[in-house]
């Protein structure tokens, strides 16, 4: 990135860490468990549940040997599963109180994979290559040019495959996001960036970080207040 768009990227990043780390941790606890929640905050959780098990879909039933970047963990469940088919997982979120959580949920047995939960930026040089990086929902806050900057950063250290969602543009979307800029501006989350599958696609073909990658598979997960698309990229042979 150069400095103007990565002072952009800190700038966001700085708010989705207050975010999920002070205003709505409690809200994110519940949602991410299997306590009752409201009908509206019901259909978001069965939404990111049928997200997570599209994600994992596009990965091999086993992941034995293989390095798996979590990036935006949460609190863990799709970090829990991919070490269960044996991944050596590094599990990031900006938060370290939704962290701490992933690490007490975390069972006991998880196979013969590895889960190493770590609080910090999921673009950070320093957390090595992988095999494989996934961000489910947390990339939706940024702009789409700094969604494209953040997956040829991560392209560059990645062996295989990128999975991640997006938001996309849509007029119920839109209508969503409305509706939620009528709560009280302390209860909301930072706002998504809808894109459309077309524009972002080819943002992607244009990346030059980014050439060495095909895009594969989606899908968009409609369900209620909840609204996204898996999208994979996969490196040519």
């Amino acid at each position: 990135m150069n400095d103007l768009a990565h002072a952009t990227y800190l700038k966001q990043r700085d708010r989705i860490e207050h975010y999920f780390d002070r205003t709505a941790a409690q809200t994110w606890a519940r949602l991410t468990s299997t306590a009752p929640v409201s009908g509206v905050r019901a259909t978001v959780r069965a939404g990111r549940d049928r997200m997570r098990s599209t994600l994992l879909s596009y990965l091999p039933a086993d992941l034995s040997g293989l390095r798996l970047l979590d990036a935006g963990c949460g609190t863990g469940a799709l970090s829990v599963e991919a070490a269960k088919r044996g991944a050596d997982v590094v599990a990031i979120d900006l938060s370290p109180t939704l962290v701490n959580l992933a690490r007490e949920r975390t069972p006991a047995d998880i196979g013969k994979g590895n889960i190493e939960f770590l609080s910090g930026d999921m673009f950070d040089p320093a957390l090595g290559e992988f095999d494989v990086v996934v961000g489910m929902d947390s990339l939706i806050h940024y702009r789409p040019a700094d969604v494209v900057r953040v997956l040829s950063g991560f392209a560059a250290r990645t062996r295989h495959s990128i999975l991640f969602s997006f938001p996309p543009k849509n007029m119920a979307l839109a209508a969503m996001i409305t509706v939620g800029k009528l709560f009280p501006r302390k209860d909301r989350a930072p706002f998504i960036q809808p894109v459309s599958y077309v524009r972002l696609r080819g943002l992607i073909e244009s990346a030059p970080g980014l050439s060495a990658f095909s895009v594969g598979r989606t899908q968009k997960i409609s369900s209620g207040f909840y609204t996204s698309q898996a999208l994979e990229l996969v490196r040519r042979p």
